[in-house]
């Protein structure tokens, strides 16, 4: 991964953290539960967002690599792999 994705994504995985920091407080409080299973979807809609990078940055270096190199079988498997793992 080059280092301006590298830092993409670590700075989304620190905002992360702090959200899932900011829920425990929520729920230390008694906050509202509404309040906080919406801001529970937004932190899985980040990690969602962390995953595309991720995935992106495979597909655009890693796949085009072993494509490049004779390694079909493995990118496809890849690719097949990280399909199931999103639809679940």
């Amino acid at each position: 991964m080059d280092d301006k994705n590298k830092a993409k994504v670590i700075r989304r995985l620190k905002l992360l953290e702090g959200q899932v920091r900011g829920l425990q407080k929520m729920v230390q409080n008694d906050t509202y539960c509404i309040d906080v299973i919406t801001q529970t979807s937004a932190v899985k809609q980040g990690l969602s967002n962390v995953e595309d990078l991720l995935l992106e940055n495979h597909l655009s270096h890693c796949v085009s690599h072993q494509m490049k190199s004779g390694q079909e079988a493995k990118a496809k498997g890849e690719i097949i792999k990280v399909y199931k793992l999103k639809r679940k």
